[in-house]
């Protein structure tokens, strides 16, 4: 059963594109679902462990204050006094965000969104890798109109997102977040329109399906 992921620059599409893919398959998509599983998990909010995919060196002090829904009746400015030194909260997200990935993929029909993904299931051949891209001044439109941001914005928006979604997959996988050789499949969604861009992907799945197994 296909399992795709799609890393995206900021205002390409990646959920539009990812939505026509998924229902196409009759797949689950994992984004914002992995999100609130993982959070669930450590008890924490889910905007928490997304700002680590945002933020990633600023996350800590977020996931620090919101420990404190542990202990509510203690409030935020209580401090254990026999801290465990050996649980790093922001190294327990990755580690439940990936173990989360794995576990969807090891199901198969499924469309993974963002995570670097694709980089933590490279050595799987069953697993399509999609890369989705834009000219700036197409994204920017495109941001423009959807979160009816100014120019102004939605260009720093973009530039702050792309920077740490690349920063992101560089600390974690030591990989360049833009490099082609990453991935199965690059879809400029400023040359296409995201129905052209799924269907180019679901292609690319068929393709992939024909494989015969153990190949190479």
């Amino acid at each position: 059963m296909p399992v795709v992921t799609i890393s995206r620059q900021f205002g390409a599409g990646g959920s539009s594109v990812a939505e026509l893919v998924a229902a196409d398959l009759h797949a689950e998509i994992v984004d914002k679902n992995l999100v609130d599983e993982v959070a669930a998990e450590l008890n924490l909010k889910p905007a928490d462990v997304e700002a680590e995919s945002e933020h990633p060196r600023k996350w800590i002090e977020r996931v620090i204050r919101s420990f404190s829904s542990l202990e509510p009746a203690l409030g935020a400015a209580w401090t254990p006094p026999y801290p465990d030194p050996f649980f790093d909260p922001r190294a327990e997200i990755i580690r439940l965000t990936e173990e989360t990935i794995k576990v969807a993929a090891s199901s198969g029909n499924v469309v993974i969104i963002g995570r670097a993904a694709g980089l933590l299931l490279r050595d799987r051949i069953d697993v399509f890798r999609v890369f989705l891209r834009a000219p700036e001044e197409a994204r920017v439109r495109t941001l423009m109109e959807r979160y009816a941001w100014t120019e102004a914005v939605a260009k720093r928006k973009l530039h702050e997102t792309d920077t740490n979604r690349a920063a992101y997959t560089k600390q974690l996988y030591g990989r360049d977040w833009c490099d082609p050789d990453e991935y199965d499949l690059i879809v400029n969604t400023g040359r296409v329109d995201y129905r052209t861009a799924a269907d180019m992907i679901l292609r690319g799945v068929g393709r992939r399906s024909e494989v015969p197994a153990g190949a190479k």
